[in-house]
């Protein structure tokens, strides 16, 4: 996404204003986050989709990784960078699970619930939209909130791809749009974390600022 569609100013850490602003909407995220999680798991285990477990685990990941960020939001640079190289880290580590998964459901999975997966990803995608919304003029921002922006923007287009998802199921009777849709998420993750990961290793050999 362009930095030139919108004319928001990336807030800076020092300012007091700014950073009330960011702890309010980390919180608002977190909550939201953590919701969508409980409502997603027990979904996916009554439906048998794979794209919407992935997409709870996300969100669970995502919420813990709130979490991260609130507790370092007023730290220097390092502790941040330190912060967005585990969620770097967390993030790759659930692509690589889903992916895994994916795999493994070619040969074991059965067709999941189409209707359920619509009805929830309808739920997920109105949740991270408005969370996505509220964190977008902080996209620009260090390593540890351009980690929260990359979380939020991912589950969007996630819970996109999980209802084109339940439709593939639907029209075909087979699992294989669930399963497609479930690798998809996987590498989204592994390149948003890919991204994080370089971001915060550049802050991380950075110069400190002189005093």
């Amino acid at each position: 996404m362009s930095s030139h569609c919108c004319h928001h100013e990336t807030p800076q850490i020092k300012d007091i204003e700014n950073l009330g602003r960011m702890r309010r909407v980390l919180w608002v995220a977190l909550l939201a986050n953590a919701a969508m999680f409980v409502v997603e798991i027990a979904s996916s285990l009554g439906s048998g989709s794979l794209s919407l477990l992935a997409d709870a685990i996300d969100f669970g990941g995502d919420a813990l990784n709130y979490g991260i960020s609130l507790a370092v939001l007023a730290s220097a640079l390092a502790w941040r960078a330190r912060a967005a190289v585990l969620k770097a880290l967390c993030m790759l580590g659930f692509g690589a699970y889903v992916l895994g998964s994916a795999l493994w459901a070619v040969w074991s999975g059965s067709v999941p619930n189409a209707t359920t997966m619509g009805v929830v990803a309808v739920l997920g995608l109105q949740t991270n939209l408005g969370v996505a919304w509220m964190l977008y003029a902080f996209r620009q921002g260090d390593a540890n909130m351009r980690s929260v922006w990359l979380c939020s923007r991912n589950d969007a287009i996630g819970n996109l791809a999980v209802l084109l998802a339940a439709a593939g199921v639907f029209g075909t009777g087979s699992a294989w749009p669930d399963l497609l849709v479930a690798s998809l998420m996987a590498a989204l993750a592994l390149h948003g974390g890919a991204s994080v990961l370089r971001q915060a290793r550049a802050e991380l050999r950075a110069p400190a600022p002189a005093r």
